[in-house]
């Protein structure tokens, strides 16, 4: 905050409550705001029946609960005192901003992402154990899909989605966040919501889940994987494309180590797939930064030309999409170290037949 000459940081809903507190505030009508002065003591503000969900820890924040009739912006207005700069929770609802920036018509106001992004996407030992935990979880359930543990033909995308579901919770999830199962033709829309179509046999599934999982401390951090299987054995086609794609996506993780710009971990993928004569059906960047957040800094696309860092944790996920035919994917969450990076997920990278 000294370094960006802010006076004050407002979080209310979103990630970078709970990863300073360990509080997730409820995304309602009812005000909830952390006031972190740059010098001085944070102050929970906070509706007065949120209170008993609330871990009190004094030596991090003080409460400050409001009732039913008082006004909650006033407070958090009171608690700002001279600053002439804030900034405010990327996730704050438009409605507390505007009535704060009434309220201080001489405050400018800035967004907490340039503040607490660059200390979010480097993570500690803590929460590099976290995120392991969280991506152990799901290799469990990527290595029963591709056992055949979960049916497959005959049950809709839908039915197999909410398996997954359930199979993430009962892994030590708190929530799901995403279960996308494609099949055939769907598997070549890479965010593809899963709908009534049946799976049948001889051909590409994807599935691409994950979910949130708490660690200590109260703050929770994701999963996220995708694998793919083929209902029967794979056509010469789908092998030749798996093939590529597998390579791509061993060459990225590999090519992840610390000093590397982030956009040269995405062309290093891009530049296999190019080749093999694929490239206009890789349609998105090649992975993205996780944390308390599925999608957060660092982005591994083009144009990010920041270097990796140790501590920086990031999906590796390349895909190949043909319409209206199938479409591969291949996900896992890699951490660059200085030893090199650290793939957490080692399900089975290879392309499974399953009788299921």
């Amino acid at each position: 905050m000294a370094e960006r000459h802010l006076d004050a940081c407002l979080l209310s809903v979103g990630p970078d409550l709970p990863w300073l507190t360990g509080y997730e505030a409820m995304p309602l009508e009812r005000l909830t705001m952390l006031v972190v002065p740059r010098d001085g003591v944070a102050t929970l503000v906070i509706p007065r029946l949120e209170v008993p969900r609330v871990v009190e820890r004094p030596d991090v924040f003080r409460l400050r609960a409001w009732g039913e009739t008082e006004d909650p912006v006033a407070i958090v207005a009171e608690l700002l005192g001279a600053a002439s700069t804030a900034a405010i929770g990327n996730r704050t609802w438009a409605q507390f901003l505007v009535a704060l920036q009434r309220a201080r018509p001489a405050t400018t106001f800035t967004t907490t992402s340039e503040v607490i992004g660059p200390l979010r996407e480097v993570k500690d030992p803590h929460e590099v154990g976290a995120l392991r935990r969280a991506a152990a979880a799901v290799d469990r359930i990527a290595a029963e899909l591709q056992a055949g543990a979960v049916t497959l033909v005959g049950r809709t995308e839908a039915e197999v989605s909410a398996e997954l579901g359930r199979r993430i919770l009962a892994e030590g999830h708190q929530r799901v966040n995403f279960a996308i199962v494609a099949a055939g033709e769907n598997a070549a829309s890479p965010h593809h919501e899963p709908g009534e179509r049946v799976i049948g046999p001889g051909e590409v599934v994807l599935c691409d889940f994950g979910g949130t999982m708490l660690a200590e401390g109260g703050a929770g951090y994701c999963s996220d994987i995708t694998r793919c299987v083929v209902t029967g054995e794979p056509t010469a086609e789908m092998a030749e494309v798996y093939s590529v794609l597998h390579e791509a996506q061993a060459a990225a993780v590999a090519a992840g180590r610390v000093g590397t710009p982030a956009e040269e971990v995405d062309a290093v993928a891009r530049a296999i797939i190019t080749d093999a004569g694929y490239g206009e059906h890789f349609v998105h960047r090649t992975g993205h930064g996780i944390g308390v957040e599925e999608h957060e800094d660092p982005y591994i696309v083009s144009g990010n030309r920041r270097p990796l860092v140790a501590g920086n944790a990031y999906s590796v996920e390349p895909g190949i999409y043909l319409p209206g035919r199938f479409g591969f994917r291949l996900e896992d969450i890699v951490v660059a170290t200085d030893r090199g990076p650290d793939a957490l997920n080692r399900a089975d990278h290879r392309l499974v037949a399953v009788d299921a």
